[in-house]
């Protein structure tokens, strides 16, 4: 890998292999092959599924559930993923998880923390082949830069949650570079005010858990700044050469922090439980990316 640090452009550094040792190109063989058998194996696996979920999911079966999230324990074990979890999602349904957004890879490590549903920008709906994986688990699309349908979908999660969902929001409305937290918006987070009705028919406050997610080792080796835009996916990245790339690496190593929920009732307005979700995560992840997790 490249010494050299992120550029002022912020794109991520790339695998140089010019002028390298024989060795060193084998071993650059080596993760290519690695990578390929990985994306075979990622993409046999998909097919075998796909087809099963879409039945659960017209039928509204409960294995709807779950079966992404056994799927996508599977995927992380193919790619050598390593997720170690901290905390867990509260029990009872109607969870708001709030959480850090880095790659697209959030969704493999995510997923296997529990049965869940994602928000994701409605652009994600019109992705080949991600698009439809992203439909089978059931993902609430919006559209931020449109403030007019902000109700319309705030209503839209607060009747998923209402249905007992747990569905992970990423209130930073973009992906970060994985060293730090970007500033939190408190716009969709307002699907937390009000009530919702409890399983016993009465109602309960919405419970929104923030959850941190640090991507911190590569090979066993600590990932530090330069080499984390490896798993990283933002700014201009293509997305399938970055898939490509990280399904060549070894073993990742990813550390969840699920922290105890609170409600808008408790912080008293949406802003200021904006503000706290965001301090837990941002400290949350500097613990995690400091080895301190």
């Amino acid at each position: 890998m490249s010494e050299a640090a992120l550029s002022a452009s912020g794109r991520r550094p790339r695998l140089d292999v010019d002028g390298v040792t024989p060795a060193l190109n084998e071993l650059t063989r080596m993760q290519k092959a690695r990578g390929i058998l990985r994306l075979v194996g990622f993409v046999l696996l998909t097919l075998l599924v796909i087809p099963v979920q879409w039945v659960f999911v017209k039928l509204k079966l409960p294995l709807r559930k779950s079966i992404p999230f056994r799927y996508h324990r599977i995927v992380a074990r193919i790619m050598g993923m390593r997720v170690r979890v901290t905390g867990a999602i509260e029990g009872g349904g109607g969870v708001l998880v709030a959480s850090n957004h880095i790659s697209w890879l959030d969704i493999v490590s995510i997923s296997t923390v529990g049965p869940i549903s994602l928000i994701a920008k409605k652009q994600v709906d019109t992705w080949p082949f991600f698009g439809l994986l992203a439909r089978l688990q059931e993902t609430v699309y919006v559209e931020r830069e449109r403030r007019a349908k902000t109700a319309e979908q705030r209503d839209v999660i607060k009747d998923r949650l209402g249905q007992g969902d747990t569905i992970v929001l990423f209130p930073e409305g973009t992906s970060s570079d994985g060293n730090r937290v970007l500033p939190f918006k408190s716009a969709l987070l307002s699907a937390a005010e009000g009530r919702i009705k409890d399983r016993k028919g009465g109602e309960k406050a919405i419970r929104v858990q923030p959850m941190s997610v640090a991507y911190t080792k590569i090979q066993g080796l600590p990932m530090n700044r330069d080499y984390r835009p490896f798993v990283a996916w933002y700014g201009d990245m293509d997305l399938i050469p970055h898939l490509l790339e990280l399904f060549s690496l070894g073993a990742i190593d990813c550390e969840i922090t699920v922290h105890p929920s609170m409600t808008v009732e408790q912080m008293g307005s949406r802003k200021a439980l904006t503000v706290e979700c965001e301090r837990i995560i941002s400290e949350s992840l500097s613990r995690s990316l400091a080895g301190r997790g």
